[in-house]
């Protein structure tokens, strides 16, 4: 039953479930930067290393729509608790472990309780609310991601640099126990019980509708495009232009406020002028993002590539970000507003898969070559991204599945 609160227009309950998706967006983001400090205190090399981003994402892609599936006759507020009170004690381990495969095991504890915790938010946000308040709830519940990529990554990155990355994670346990806090305290006792989670054949049964499908194939391809270059950031730069610890921190600082950008932004635009006139030039521009940071590693100096990496990789925030919500907006375009839920969960897991390949990829390319190469496969995976767009959209739309 909708508390009176919420039937006032109070979304207060609403921003305590944001609080857990910052934590979380806060932990996946802040690793990449760190993963140069990580390979050299965990005596790995830097591609194993990058498994730890590979795991956490392809575990969560996986988990996610079987642990909701599974926990759906559960009360969310109580399984919503006990989900972040997981993510803090994973994040302890994490900061506890001294070795690689301690670490490892701590990464795929973090991705299970933020699978579980991440749809069922924004599913209790949705129920919480009348339909006419529907989406301010979940844009709440997931900007909770966008202020961890705005604010949360670069003050990760800043703290693992200045104190070490083992911190980082001591720092995102403390968010997750304040998060833990608010939805004790925050959330009322009565809700979160009976809610109807869609099980496995009814998700399966959205994903086979031809037009969903490809549009998800988009959205994989996007996320691994965008991984496969950012999973190693840190050492791209390192080569490239010189940079080390603080110079990084900024550079990761300004690609978390041109994503923060690039997830307004792109929302605004998405109202304006609809979905496919926004992510046909956002995947265009995120290529030729991707090619100018191996071009201007193979092609200039260090002093010469600093500029037009530093926007390369501004163009690569604002338009890898802009992308997102207009593909959001596409998909419940196809699949009708009474698929929403569904067709949002099979996103993130699509999305996460992609990342999981992209990091996967990226390990192999500087296993196999020079770090400078990470552009010109990002730049390829988007431009496969853009063609099966263009050619999706030509096509007559299928009618929404029921």
């Amino acid at each position: 039953m909708m508390s009176n609160e919420l039937q006032s227009g109070s979304f207060k309950p609403i921003y305590f479930l944001a609080l857990g998706t910052f934590a979380i967006g806060t932990e996946g983001f802040m690793i990449v930067p760190l993963l140069p400090k990580m390979s050299a205190d965990l005596s790995v090399p830097l591609a194993t290393a990058g498994t730890l981003v590979s795991v956490f994402t392809l575990t969560l892609a996986l988990s996610s729509p079987i642990l909701t599936t599974l926990t759906g006759g559960l009360n969310r507020r109580r399984l919503l608790i006990w989900s972040m009170l997981a993510f803090a004690a994973a994040n302890l381990v994490a900061w506890s472990s001294r070795d690689y495969w301690g670490i490892l095991s701590a990464r795929v504890l973090l991705a299970l309780a933020a699978g579980l915790y991440s749809p069922n938010a924004n599913a209790l946000a949705g129920a919480l609310v009348g339909p006419e308040k529907r989406g301010r709830a979940l844009s709440i519940v997931n900007g909770g991601i966008t202020l961890a990529i705005a604010l949360g990554l670069p003050l990760g990155s800043l703290i693992g640099d200045a104190f070490g990355w083992r911190t980082t994670f001591l720092g995102v346990a403390i968010l997750a126990i304040v998060a833990t806090l608010g939805l004790t305290f925050g959330l009322e006792k009565s809700v979160g019980g009976g809610a109807k989670v869609p099980s496995v054949r009814e998700r399966l049964a959205v994903a086979v509708n031809p037009s969903i499908l490809t549009a998800l194939v988009v959205t994989f391809i996007w996320a691994a495009g965008a991984y496969v270059a950012w999973t190693y950031i840190a050492p791209y730069l390192t080569e490239t232009i010189g940079a080390s610890g603080k110079g990084i921190s900024a550079i990761v600082s300004i690609w978390g406020i041109s994503a923060a950008v690039g997830v307004l932004g792109g929302g605004a635009l998405n109202d304006r002028v609809g979905a496919n006139a926004v992510m046909a030039p956002a995947l265009t521009l995120l290529a030729l993002a991707f090619l100018t940071l191996s071009a201007s590693a193979f092609f200039l100096t260090p002093e010469q590539a600093t500029l037009p990496v530093v926007v390369a990789v501004v163009v690569w925030g604002i338009t890898a970000w802009g992308f997102f919500p207009s593909q959001i907006s596409r998909l419940i375009g196809i699949g009708g507003h009474q698929l929403a839920p569904i067709i949002l969960s099979l996103n993130a897991s699509f999305m996460y898969a992609g990342f999981a390949a992209g990091a996967a990829v990226g390990s192999i390319v500087i296993a196999n070559g020079p770090v400078a190469n990470l552009g010109w496969v990002g730049a390829a995976f988007e431009i496969v991204a853009l063609v099966l767009l263009l050619a999706s959209t030509r096509r007559r739309p299928s009618k929404p599945a029921i």
